[in-house]
């Protein structure tokens, strides 16, 4: 879809919003890591992905890239389904945060951290704390509450929303697996 001269260093997910002529790509990381399993040796190395880009949808061309933070890895990328609104969210794997994407009066798109899931400390795990590990989330057909998997620490977690995204508060959450579960190798 893009040229070779305006291409993303890796790729994900996507998102798009006609009405606001734009699409948001995400990206994971370097096939590498896939094959080998999880090292940090390899955030370090910056082969997984910081970066969101964002797209004109009608010329298919990438016109501005946001780096979310290092190691961050930016998986999910979601609209709110109002297709007026220039706000959407990503969710941020390693770092554990949904930002909240939205685009100014001058049509630059910036994000903002809107919920960071605290790491935990462990033991017998491969890092000293562990990170939620957002893998996905949803957002309601109303607009009015988003839905937060947390892969490692094994919740999902309910967020109300206010109209604009910039606030969220926790409403519900439920346990279903995860790593930090009574009896299980990580303590």
């Amino acid at each position: 879809w893009e040229s070779a001269d305006n291409s993303p260093r890796f790729g994900y997910d996507f998102w798009y919003q006609p009405r606001h002529n734009v699409m948001i790509s995400s990206e994971w990381g370097h096939p590498d890591c896939f094959t080998k399993g999880f090292n940090p040796a390899d955030v370090a190395e910056g082969k997984y992905g910081s970066k969101l880009y964002i797209w004109d949808w009608a010329k298919k061309s990438m016109i501005q890239e946001i780096d979310v933070g290092q190691g961050s890895i930016p998986l999910e990328v979601r609209f709110f389904h109002d297709p007026d609104k220039a706000v959407g969210f990503v969710g941020c794997a390693l770092s554990s945060e949904l930002r909240r994407i939205s685009k100014n009066k001058d049509g630059i798109w910036d994000t903002e951290c809107v919920v960071k899931v605290p790491n935990v400390p462990v033991e017998g795990w491969c890092l000293p704390e562990m990170p939620a590990l957002i893998t996905d989330f949803c957002i309601s057909l109303d607009d009015r509450f988003v839905y937060l998997s947390c892969w490692l620490h094994g919740d999902v977690r309910q967020y109300k929303v206010s109209d604009d995204g910039r606030e969220m508060k926790l409403v519900g959450q439920v346990f279903l697996g995860g790593l930090l579960k009574k009896g299980g190798p990580v303590k």
